[in-house]
């Protein structure tokens, strides 16, 4: 995957990003893995390679008839499924291995200009990883200004939410925003100019939007429960995000299943350790090194997590209670 302010006037060919630390830390790697972020298949052919058979799971159609050039190479040991990856658990024959999940949008979305992922060439305002649905322009055209600066501000963290919304919903009251360039100027005439080295100013309203249009958080939360459930003791989950919004929640997600969150009262008894459902593998979030950023500048903002399953029972998290930043209902709560 790629991070939200990548340049992609530069792109290389797709390099699975922090794919040395997973094949170590994860090492030997055999059994079954799901790789529930099929994207260009990176993941899954150096999992197959390592000697795993893998389920591949994608929500992009996309993504699986690009793979039917080389799926043939690895016979019955590649699996491929159409879906999402809060469903994982139902994709699986039996106990996993291995989960790995690489979030965010991911390299051959942002490069086609036609599904509307960029604001560095003009295509249809759409951002729709399934290509079904609701797109980006339904959102933009639709939604009160609340709602909209609710989502630029919790999903983009963006500061100027509210003048951008504002502004979104002046310019539809004259004509329809349905391209990226539109869009993107519009952000743009709200911000001040770049410096050199930072940004375009519309990189978090586009995220933001693009997060909106897909729940991505929600199936985070939802995907990281279902691969508590579909691994078998001593299996592991690692999970490559991008920005700071999705490694909260990962972060929080195997502090809460480890039992190694601190006790916000002295008081309160210690979760009994018998109880965590995960050990943590990297106690930290584990960057790239100096190597692989040479290699893939575009990994600079990315952050691996795993964690290896115990034998205590799976259970059910309220995705609240991982950080999620959902906008609230209600108008006029920010």
């Amino acid at each position: 995957m790629t991070a939200p302010g990548d340049q992609p006037q530069a792109r290389a060919p797709h390099i699975p990003v922090l794919l040395r630390p997973i094949l170590d830390l994860c090492a030997p790697i055999g059994g079954l893995w799901l790789d529930g972020t099929f994207g260009a298949g990176g993941y899954a052919r150096a999992l197959l390679d390592a000697g795993a058979r893998v389920i591949g799971v994608d929500r992009d159609p996309l993504a699986l008839q690009m793979a039917e050039g080389w799926r043939a190479d690895y016979g019955d040991r590649l699996t491929l499924v159409a879906g999402t990856f809060s469903n994982l658990d139902r994709y699986a024959p039996g106990p996993l291995d291995g989960v790995v999940l690489d979030l965010g949008v991911s390299s051959m979305q942002l490069d086609q200009a036609e599904r509307g992922f960029s604001f560095m060439k003009d295509g249809p305002l759409d951002m729709r990883m399934s290509q079904d649905g609701p797109s980006a322009a339904d959102l933009v055209n639709t939604a009160e200004e609340t709602r909209l600066a609710d989502i630029l501000y919790h999903y983009g963290e963006e500061r100027a939410s509210r003048r951008i919304a504002h502004a979104i919903v002046e310019h539809r009251t004259r004509a329809p925003i349905t391209s990226t360039l539109q869009l993107a100027e519009i952000v743009a005439r709200c911000l001040p100019r770049p410096k050199p080295g930072q940004s375009h100013p519309a990189t978090r309203s586009f995220q933001a939007i693009r997060i909106a249009v897909n729940t991505e958080f929600s199936e985070l939360a939802e995907g990281l429960m279902a691969a508590e459930r579909a691994l078998r003791p001593g299996g592991l989950l690692a999970v490559v995000s991008f920005h700071s919004l999705e490694d909260r929640i990962v972060k929080r997600f195997f502090q809460l299943a480890s039992g190694t969150e601190a006790n916000a009262n002295r008081y309160a008894p210690q979760t009994a350790i018998n109880t965590a459902r995960f050990d943590l593998v990297t106690k930290r979030a584990v960057g790239p090194d100096e190597a692989e950023l040479n290699e893939n500048p575009r990994a600079r903002s990315a952050k691996l997590r795993i964690g290896r399953r115990t034998a205590a029972p799976a259970q059910t998290m309220d995705p609240s209670a991982l950080g999620l930043p959902e906008p609230p209902q209600k108008k006029g709560r920010r």
